[in-house]
């Protein structure tokens, strides 16, 4: 969780106060009205929260929906390129059986080749005969030389035969020619075909991988956000909680400060009535609220406030490495050492965040002025939410938890509620 939205936990409850005691009437109800007022704007911060949340709730959703989109064109992605794979491989396989059946139909092209040129000179050489000898002329002279009846018929057989012959040889040279550029024609297209479908396979397959990556980086991004929405609705979630917790704290400090007051009143009316009894002025014991923190603990100051622990000031409020520190840095050596509350008031938020480590809000009512105090890194704390503490009251141990670099308090002082980047300088108001 990062410290900017873990500090926004800091409470607005105010605790009741040693030093509010013998405050004026109209003091007291004031300190009454600005505890209602913070008790409203928590109310409000509440109300944005919820709005907030539900905010996020409709984002993640939205984002999860993207994703199960992505995820369903992705799977689409992933058959199409599958198919256009085993289709690749197909046509593959088609071309080296086109290039094969190309090989043989060469090797029955040389043998139609041969043919063709025989044809074309058993032709040319007829062709010559004729010119030589007249051509049919030929033909009559071989029937006129018949030298019977039988003869004549036997002849004109031959000749009929030798003219079917010519005739078979043209149609067969003529079916030849044909059947070969068919057949030329027929695989150069099949070839073409294949190759064009290939190519276009092949487009597709590069096309189908590119958006497939394209789909993997949206994806990814879309789980990017939605991992960054869900970091955001837990820290909405957490500062919801600790509003709701100063809630309930406000209002019992509200119920705290009314009894206090009746009793004031009631102690003043007292005293009045027994200053009218008696002739002597009455004795009034001074209120001592000491209490007895460990050895080690810084010893309780008079005032308002007191040191929250022993030690050195490591680094003060300001800027520091490039950025500004919100607070002050005390540390010091040595196991168990203590961390009181600076001030009388009412714990509201007690609980562990991985930048602020074991971390207690308290809020106080300083003569009617609302301050809230943060104690961070803490190896341990020994208070809860809701509880009243007392000004130099122990309520952990110093440690290096959470984002720390070596054991020592972070403290941070707010002048009323907390707001981001609005803590002030402790240095004279708070002994350091």
């Amino acid at each position: 969780m990062r410290k900017s939205v873990i500090t926004l936990a800091v409470a607005v409850t105010v605790g009741l106060g040693t030093s509010l005691g013998g405050m004026p009437a109209k003091t007291e109800a004031a300190s009454i009205s600005k505890l209602k007022e913070e008790q409203n704007k928590i109310h409000e911060q509440r109300s944005d929260l919820n709005s907030d949340i539900n905010q996020a709730n409709d984002k993640i959703t939205n984002l999860q929906d993207q994703q199960a989109s992505v995820k369903s064109e992705l799977k689409r992605l992933d058959l199409a390129i599958s198919d256009a794979a085993t289709k690749i491989d197909e046509q593959a396989a088609k071309i080296e059986e086109t290039k094969a059946q190309i090989a043989t139909l060469q090797e029955e092209t040389k043998i139609l080749k041969e043919r063709i040129k025989k044809r074309n000179v058993l032709l040319k050489d007829r062709a010559r005969s004729y010119q030589d000898t007249g051509g049919m002329v030929n033909y009559l002279d071989v029937l006129m030389g018949s030298t019977s009846f039988s003869d004549f018929i036997d002849r004109a057989n031959a000749v009929a035969t030798i003219m079917q012959a010519d005739q078979d040889i043209l149609k067969q040279h003529e079916a030849d020619k044909n059947e070969l550029e068919e057949k030329q024609t027929q695989v150069e297209k099949e070839l073409a075909s294949l190759k064009k479908m290939l190519a276009d396979l092949e487009t597709m397959n590069k096309q189908l991988t590119a958006q497939k990556a394209e789909k993997d980086k949206l994806l990814g991004s879309l789980e990017s956000q939605e991992h960054e929405a869900h970091e955001g609705m837990l820290d909405l979630k957490e500062q919801e909680e600790i509003l709701a917790a100063q809630e309930i704290s406000i209002q019992k400090t509200i119920k705290l400060e009314q009894e206090r007051q009746a009793k004031e009143a009631a102690a003043a009316a007292a005293a009045a009535a027994a200053k009218k009894k008696a002739a002597a002025s009455s004795n009034s014991g001074s209120s001592s609220n000491s209490s007895s923190p460990s050895a080690a603990a810084p010893q309780v100051s008079s005032g308002s406030f007191t040191r929250p622990a022993p030690g050195v000031v490591t680094s003060g409020y300001g800027g520091r490495w490039g950025s500004f520190h919100w607070g002050v840095d005390i540390a010091q050596s040595g196991n168990n050492v203590p961390i009181v509350a600076a001030a009388d008031g009412v714990v509201s938020v007690a609980h562990y965040s991985s930048s602020y480590g074991n971390v207690v809000y308290i809020s106080h009512s300083i003569n009617g002025q609302v301050y809230t105090t943060v104690y961070a890194h803490m190896s341990g704390y020994q208070v809860s939410p809701g509880q009243t503490v007392s000004k130099g009251q122990r309520i952990g141990t110093m440690g290096n938890t959470g984002d720390s670099h070596g054991q020592h308090l972070h403290f941070e002082l707010y002048k009323g509620p907390w707001a981001y980047h609005s803590a002030i300088n402790p240095i004279g108001i708070v002994p350091i």
